[in-house]
């Protein structure tokens, strides 16, 4: 990529937006890592050093997200890795709780499509990331499981709207991938586990395979390549999803 192309990390300070930040600086990219927290983004950008910089956003803020693309101008490449989940029955989740997950997972990459897709070259790319609880359901996962499945819709549909000014737009669905917002996953004993057991490659993947995923996405290799949610998981969705209602369910009844 051209050191003149400037890309958007949103959700850059940690886990998957960090390798991504790291991996577009890499390729040649002017980066900027935007973040909620925005001492961690101040701190990412400098690592990286200059000419990348930060910027504060919170996605479930319209005002945030079209300031921030504002302030920047024109932008070239987008990467929307804003997202989190919580765990609790359908019969049991407070609205406000599926709310939360709805509002970053999903109203929030809506809003970045439309201030990105104001915003990017002709020819640029937005790239989001989704799940493989995006086609895998979960128990006790609802609230983020419809968000990733609403934002593969997203996806194509931004797709077929951006497509006339050559925008690319795609997402990637990583299966478990160990990051500070898995971490919570990862310490109940048992569900990594079964992850790898339902995985064909036999491993949990890393921020740097997402990362590169993302790369090529962005780049000239995928200039025909649009409305795609890239399943990335080492084979995961071939199979099934683990318990981790179950796993969770044994962990308290063990304490």
């Amino acid at each position: 990529m051209s050191e003149h192309r400037t890309a958007v990390v949103i959700g850059g300070a940690s886990g998957i937006g960090w390798a991504t930040a790291r991996a577009l600086a890499a390729d040649g990219c002017r980066v900027v890592v935007a973040d909620l927290n925005a001492d961690g983004a101040r701190g990412r950008a400098g690592e990286l050093g200059e000419p990348h910089t930060a910027a504060t956003v919170d996605v479930t803020d319209e005002g945030s997200v079209q300031r921030l693309f504002d302030d920047l101008g024109a932008v070239d490449v987008v990467v929307n890795c804003a997202g989190f989940s919580n765990v609790g029955l359908i019969v049991d989740m407070p609205v406000e709780q599926w709310r939360s997950v709805i509002d970053v997972c999903l109203t929030g990459a809506f809003i970045v499509a439309k201030h990105a897709g104001r915003r990017l070259t002709e020819g640029g790319a937005l790239v989001s990331i989704s799940s493989l609880n995006g086609r895998q359901p979960a128990a006790a996962m609802s609230a983020y499981c419809a968000a990733k499945a609403g934002l593969s819709m997203l996806t194509q549909v931004a797709a077929l709207e951006l497509g006339p000014r050559g925008i690319r737009v795609n997402a990637v669905a990583p299966g478990f991938v160990h990051t500070p917002l898995t971490q919570p996953a990862a310490s109940i004993p048992g569900v990594v586990e079964e992850y790898i057991e339902n995985t064909a490659l036999g491993r949990a993947g890393t921020p740097e395979d997402i990362a590169a995923a993302v790369i090529f996405l962005c780049s000239p290799q995928a200039s025909w390549l649009t409305g795609e949610v890239l399943d990335l998981n080492g084979g995961a969705h071939l199979k099934r999803y683990p318990d981790v209602l179950g796993h969770v369910m044994r962990l308290a009844e063990a304490h």
